[in-house]
C-alpha cells in the first residue's frame, strides 16, 4: 500500500447545461442580433425625430421623450440578450446618438434645421434617450455576470 499526500480528484459533476448549438449557427444568431439591434436603434431614432413636433391643441405632448425612455433600454436589452455580450449594446447606443447629433446639426437645403435649438421636446428626447442607454449600461455593470 502506497500512502501519498495527494487528495483524490472529486467526481465530475454532470453537465446540466443544454448542448450548445453549432458554431456557425451561433455566429449567425449573434451577427443577426447586432444587425437587428442597430437597425432598431436607427428606426427608433428616426421615429422619435418625426414624433418630436407632435402637438395636441398647440401644446407639445412629448411622445418622443416617452418613446426614447422605453425603446432605448429595450433595444439595449435585445442586443445583450441575443449576442450574449455586454458590449453589444454599444453599437445601437452609438448609432442612435450619432443619428440624433446629426439631426440637431443638419441643415436641409431649404435652410431649415431638423431639430431646432428652441424645441425643448427634441432636446429632452436626445438627453433622455442617451441617458436611458447609459442607465442600462450602469445597471449591467452593477449586476454580477452570470455563472458559466
Amino acid at each position: 500500500m502506497i500512502v501519498t499526500d495527494e487528495q483524490p480528484a472529486p467526481p465530475a459533476e454532470p453537465d446540466d447545461r443544454p448542448a450548445r448549438a453549432g458554431r456557425p449557427v451561433e455566429l449567425i444568431i449573434v451577427s443577426a442580433g447586432w444587425v437587428v439591434a442597430v437597425l432598431a436603434a436607427v428606426l427608433s431614432g428616426l421615429l422619435e425625430l418625426f414624433l418630436t413636433p407632435l402637438r395636441l391643441a398647440g401644446v407639445p405632448i412629448g411622445l418622443s421623450i416617452l418613446m426614447a425612455l422605453v425603446a432605448n433600454p429595450a433595444i439595449a436589452w435585445f442586443a445583450v440578450s441575443t449576442t450574449g455580450r455586454r458590449g453589444a449594446m454599444s453599437a445601437p447606443w452609438i448609432m442612435w446618438t450619432v443619428l440624433m447629433l446629426l439631426a440637431t446639426g443638419y441643415r436641409r437645403p431649404e435652410g431649415d434645421y431638423l431639430v431646432l435649438g428652441n424645441d425643448w421636446v427634441a432636446l429632452v428626447t436626445v438627453l433622455v434617450g442617451s441617458l436611458a442607454f447609459a442607465v442600462f449600461a450602469y445597471r449591467m455593470i452593477l449586476k454580477r455576470p452570470p455563472p458559466i
